[in-house]
């Protein structure tokens, strides 16, 4: 079922506190912590402790979650004291999703082109 926890997702995990990772902000909806595989200086993902597959079905799900999980993204980057930053939603394998629970990254700390890559 949609929000609910899934046993093999490692998202889910994190927020049962099952995995450690290094949160550096929560709410009752969201949970924010360090990306293992940095792509900046900053990197921090804000993820729904509830769980949906992606950004696009958070976003029909859930829209106001989608609004927290947003909400969040600002409130990392002015705990991280970014003055400019990126938020990516990567939505399905094409885009280079690989854990199938809605996450947003938090990028910032140095320069960041566009287009990426």
């Amino acid at each position: 079922m949609t929000g609910e926890p899934q046993d093999d997702c490692l998202f889910c995990k994190i927020v049962a506190g099952q995995i450690p990772a290094t949160i550096v902000r929560e709410t009752d909806t969201t949970v924010a912590f360090r990306d293992i595989n940095l792509q900046a200086p900053t990197h921090v993902l804000v993820i729904p402790k509830a769980h949906h597959k992606d950004a696009a079905a958070l976003a029909a799900e859930a829209p106001q979650l989608a609004a927290d999980v947003l909400r969040e993204t600002q409130a990392v980057a002015d705990d991280e004291k970014l003055d400019s930053y990126r938020i990516v939603f990567n939505t399905g394998s094409g885009a280079g999703q690989t854990v199938w629970h809605a996450h947003a990254h938090v990028l910032g700390g140095r320069g960041l082109e566009w287009p990426p890559g």
